[in-house]
Order: structure tokens, then C-alpha cells, then sequence
């Protein structure tokens, strides 16, 4: 089994940075991709940045593309979102987790996903 835990959410105003950081554990941490997905009240879950279990594919949606940067420390165990520029848009539970089987890509099909952590808050205000 594996187990994920989020940090560094919290409240910012509009324009600034947080850094989410995806510490894992029960798992062979650098043989598989992992993703930041979030959700905000009374909206679907998106997927919001991908990494494969290299660090060397990586997928950004539209809506962060160019703010955020998603990263992975293989050594440490832990994947990472840099937010910058941020916005009251922005505003969501924000969720990593890591990807069912191994591979060499990534994928934004939430089902392709095994193991969910239990999300951080990050509010951006106006």
C-alpha cells in the first residue's frame, strides 16, 4: 500500500506563491508518475500538473500553464507544485497521488490513479 500527505497549503493574496509539497511512502517511489489534481467547491476534480517517474515527461493544464511548476526528488520521496502568480481561481483542495501501474508516461485519466492523499487547502484571496 502507499500513503501520501500533503503540506504546505494555506491562505495568499492574489498574486503571490505557495509551494505544495507530496511526501510517499509504502511504495517503489521512483518507478511510478505521479499527479497534482484539485478541486473547488461544487466542481469536478481536474488535473492540474503530471510527472512521469522519471521527471522527464511532464503535463500542465491550460489554466496553470506557465505559473505553476511541478517537480520530484526521487531520493527524497517527495513530489512537488510551485504556484506563482496565483489566483482567486486558484482556490481549491489540492490533491497528489500516484499512478496504478508502472510507466514511462503520464496520464490525466484520474482513474489511472491508485492512491489519493488527503488534500491541502490553498485559498487565494482578491
Amino acid at each position: 500500500q502507499v500513503q501520501l500527505l500533503e503540506s504546505g497549503g494555506g491562505l495568499v493574496q492574489a498574486g503571490g506563491s505557495l509551494r505544495l509539497s507530496c511526501a510517499a511512502s509504502g511504495r517503489t517511489f521512483s518507478s511510478y508518475g505521479m499527479g497534482w489534481f484539485r478541486q473547488a467547491p461544487g466542481k469536478e476534480r481536474e488535473y492540474v500538473a503530471l510527472i512521469s517517474s522519471s521527471g522527464y515527461n511532464i503535463l500542465y493544464s491550460d489554466s496553470v500553464k506557465g505559473r505553476f511548476t511541478i517537480s520530484r526528488d526521487n531520493a527524497k520521496l517527495t513530489v512537488y507544485l510551485q504556484m506563482n502568480s496565483l489566483k482567486p481561481e486558484d482556490t481549491a483542495v489540492y490533491y497528489c497521488a500516484v499512478r496504478s501501474s508502472r510507466t514511462f508516461g503520464v496520464s490525466f485519466y484520474q482513474d489511472d490513479y491508485a492512491y489519493w492523499g488527503q488534500g491541502t487547502q490553498v485559498t487565494v484571496s482578491s
